[in-house]
């Protein structure tokens, strides 16, 4: 899919820390593949939502689409000519398409997670989700798609209906087949770090799923595999959501957003 290049064409990333990002690597490596000299795939850190804002403003025209990550998927939300239905109802936004001087928001994570965890999902049909931000909006959106009901949880919960980790119980894990780490804690290089929930609640009936792909397994996946949990890693979901957004920028043709 896609045009063969004739001229200089440039895609992102856009986020606070890059250094270990996936995006880039999968990106220029298509790009070899497809033997298309003229294409790139950059970084762009941004220490703010502000410094963002000005590179949105100014700069973002000279790229053809890019990816958004960590901190700033639903930040980027008012910067947006458009938005696809379903971004709008997750709220927040990871892919973005440069066309026709204005910018299309969409949320590929969706069906990244969603194909990723149809396959191991089985008849799990409760599931606690540790955190709160854009790549959890994502999670929760997916798998009420797939009849799941969710429970979120926060360091600094600021809604009724979401727990602290302090409020959790071996029982309230116990009950909750499928966990979902959607916080950034324990990637590379912080590999020691994890989130503080009562393992012991977990066991062979349990699916533990780590968005986090960079190490391939994580403290947190580690300690549900010691108590006999099915474990998965976000590495299948960034090349499905990758694809997805690669599909997105190379539309031929846009009448109205999907």
């Amino acid at each position: 899919m896609g045009k063969n290049p004739k001229e200089i064409v440039t895609y992102g990333l856009v986020g606070k820390t890059l250094e270990h990002s996936f995006s880039q690597a999968f990106f220029t490596q298509k790009f070899k593949d497809l033997q298309w000299e003229n294409h790139s795939y950059l970084n762009y850190e941004f220490p703010d939502i502000k410094a963002l804002a000005g590179f949105l403003l100014e700069e973002v025209y000279t790229l053809n689409g890019f990816n958004v990550t960590i901190p700033y998927k639903e930040t980027i939300l008012p910067f947006l000519d458009e938005v696809s239905e379903e971004a709008a109802k997750v709220g927040a936004v990871n892919t973005v398409w440069v066309k026709s001087g204005n910018l299309h928001g969409y949320n590929t994570d969706v069906y990244g997670f969603r194909a990723s965890i149809l396959p191991v999902l089985g008849n799990r049909k409760k599931a606690l989700i540790l955190g709160t931000g854009g790549a959890s909006k994502a999670v929760v959106y997916a798998l009420h798609s797939l009849g799941v009901h969710t429970q979120l949880v926060s360091r600094k919960p600021e809604q009724k209906n979401v727990l602290s980790y302090e409020m959790l119980t071996e029982a309230m894990i116990a009950s909750c087949p499928l966990i979902v780490n959607c916080t950034p804690l324990g990637t590379y290089p912080e590999t020691e770090a994890f989130p503080k929930i009562p393992y012991a609640g977990i066991s062979d009936k349990h699916l533990v799923y780590d968005l986090v792909y960079n190490p391939e397994k994580t403290r947190f996946l580690s300690q549900a595999e010691a108590r006999h949990a099915q474990i998965k890693n976000g590495k299948e979901m960034l090349y499905l959501q990758a694809e997805k957004a690669w599909e997105i920028w190379n539309q031929e043709e846009k009448n109205s957003m999907r």
